[in-house]
């Protein structure tokens, strides 16, 4: 961004829902953050797009930096933009890659795109429109082809309902390359019934799932963010110890047995019976 840190007002569009979105500098640290009506979003380090300041877009990094071979580009889609912070990853630590982005709010992509650039060259195609009609929009060459799909989508703090069932995951599912890694930000509080119902839906899609998140995130005891990673092929038991060691910390990653028990008696969401997902305090993000 060409404006000094302190320079005021912050750059901020009005998006459809008639919430407020902001570019405001980075609460800890370098870089800016996406404000959505005070929920920091995104963080983007124009100077180091491989500094993942939130914890679970570490995480799921991790999982990324997994994929195929180091340096090895690939094709990924994202469902949610924010700052574009982990296609921006992708192409810094795996250039070459060619990605696809559905990003509801074109407001919110025309503020991105002229503050915070996407760099020269990148071969990130931005489409709009709610994520999973985008997912029928998207080229059919990419059926069956897609190393990675995330799912990072919020209205304001909540995912819709419409994306967190087995049909909008059976239709993520379709494009992914046969060892290609579906990625989830699930974020839930005390209990997890929401966490645990969306476990259960994904592996009702897709067989083999692993839970990354803080430990006391995983317990039930604090609102925040899991990441769950899905594939129909076998995740490689070998990446739980980078995993582990890759952090954040403290670091829980659950695989097997421990997934099955987190899931256990969770109902599948279906169309017509999901929930939002649970919308945290007020206070949580306050500055």
């Amino acid at each position: 961004m060409a404006r000094a840190k302190n320079d005021t007002p912050a750059p901020q569009a009005r998006l459809l829902d008639g919430t407020l979105a902001r570019i405001v500098p980075a609460q800890f640290g370098s870089g800016w953050e996406v404000d959505v009506d005070g929920t920091p979003q995104s963080h983007v380090d124009l100077d180091d797009p491989t500094h993942l300041s939130f914890e679970y877009v570490a995480r799921m990094g991790a999982v990324i930096d997994q994929l195929r071979l180091p340096r090895q580009p690939l094709t990924a889609i994202h469902l949610g933009a924010g700052g574009l912070t982990l296609p921006r990853y992708i192409e810094a630590t795996r250039p070459g890659s060619r990605q696809q982005v559905v990003e509801l709010e074109p407001a919110l992509w025309d503020l991105v795109r002229e503050n915070l650039p996407l760099p020269r060259g990148a071969q990130i195609r931005v489409r709009i429109g709610d994520a999973r009609a985008g997912l029928g929009r998207l080229p059919a060459a990419l059926v069956g082809a897609a190393d990675l799909v995330v799912s990072d989508v919020y209205s304001g703090a909540q995912t819709p309902a419409h994306l967190t069932t087995v049909e909008f995951y059976t239709e993520a599912a379709r494009y992914l390359a046969p060892e290609g890694v579906l990625l989830v930000n699930v974020a839930d509080g005390a209990g997890l019934a929401f966490a645990r119902r969306q476990v259960a839906t994904i592996s009702r899609v897709l067989e083999h799932v692993i839970i990354l998140a803080e430990v006391q995130t995983l317990k039930g005891r604090r609102f925040g963010n899991l990441v769950v990673a899905a594939s129909a092929h076998p995740l490689p038991t070998a990446w739980l110890p980078r995993l582990m060691a890759a952090g954040p910390h403290p670091a829980k990653v659950a695989e097997g047995r421990e997934v099955d028990e987190f899931a256990r008696g969770a109902r599948v969401a279906v169309d017509g019976d999901a929930t939002d997902s649970p919308k945290p305090a007020s206070t949580l993000f306050e500055r």
